[in-house]
């Protein structure tokens, strides 16, 4: 569980994550804008061309992974509102605080965390 004295200090890091993250997604929009090709092959070189729709293509998951990692900051601050930042919300046990400082928005302990990885990759929910 967070302490009143790093509240402070974990709600600034998250911010500056969330804050980084931001940037980078509008940064890969002004790119992918940049790279916008109306009329492709039309007094284009094709591999002008390709090279254009392989860096729009390629930043599709690079936002979304961003996308993610600002929505669960943003459960984490939540959470540190709530007061439950800290606790597993699988089974209920304080996350280690060297687990929180390498990512600060973790849900689960790193027991926990690793039963949900292995469920998510064997097909089962982590709510089942």
């Amino acid at each position: 569980m967070a302490t009143k004295h790093n509240v402070k200090a974990i709600r600034k890091r998250l911010n500056e994550d969330r804050a980084s993250l931001e940037e980078q997604i509008a940064s890969l929009e002004q790119e992918n804008e940049d790279n916008q090709v109306e009329e492709m092959g039309i007094g284009h070189h094709y591999g002008d061309d390709a090279t254009d729709m392989m860096l729009r293509e390629r930043n599709l998951p690079v936002r979304g992974n961003a996308e993610e990692l600002v929505a669960e900051i943003d459960a984490a601050l939540e959470r540190l509102d709530d007061g439950s930042y800290g606790t597993c919300a699988r089974c209920g046990k304080e996350i280690n605080p060297e687990r929180l400082e390498a990512r600060p928005a973790a849900i689960y302990c790193i027991d926990c965390q690793s039963i949900v990885d292995n469920e998510r990759q064997n097909g089962f929910s982590a709510e089942s």
